[in-house]
C-alpha cells in the first residue's frame, strides 16, 4: 500500500501530495547524490536533498518522453537515458537500434 506523505512545498509539483518511495542505491549511488547537493550548496547557499535530486531526474526523464517497451534490463534502461539526453543536447538522432544489442561501451562509469 502506498504509503502518502505530507512534505514541504520545495518535494510537491503543482500540488500534487508525495508518496513515499523507497530506493535501494549503493554507496557509489547515494554518494553522488550528496555531491550534487553539497555542490548546489556552495555553489548558490541551498542544499538540495536526495529527494529533491530524484524527483528533478524523474522529472527531467518524463521531459524526455521515454517508454519502457523492449526494455528488460537496467543496464539497457540507463543506455536508452543516455541516448535520449545526447540526442535532446545535440539536435541529432539517436545511433539505437530497435532490436541491437545495447553495449556497455558506450556507457559512461559511474
Amino acid at each position: 500500500m502506498p504509503q502518502h506523505t505530507s512534505l514541504p512545498n520545495s518535494h510537491q509539483h503543482q500540488g500534487r501530495s508525495s508518496h513515499r518511495v523507497i530506493a535501494l542505491l549503493n554507496r557509489e549511488q547515494v554518494d553522488y547524490l550528496d555531491q550534487l547537493g553539497k555542490d548546489a550548496q556552495f555553489s548558490s547557499g541551498t542544499k538540495l536533498s536526495r529527494t529533491q535530486i530524484l524527483a528533478a531526474m524523474v522529472n527531467a526523464l518524463r521531459r524526455l518522453n521515454l517508454a519502457g517497451e523492449g526494455v528488460s534490463t537496467a543496464e539497457q534502461f540507463e543506455q536508452r537515458i543516455v541516448d535520449a539526453m545526447m540526442h535532446d543536447h545535440r539536435g541529432s538522432p539517436r545511433q539505437h537500434q530497435p532490436g541491437s544489442s545495447e553495449s556497455g561501451s558506450r556507457r559512461r562509469s559511474a
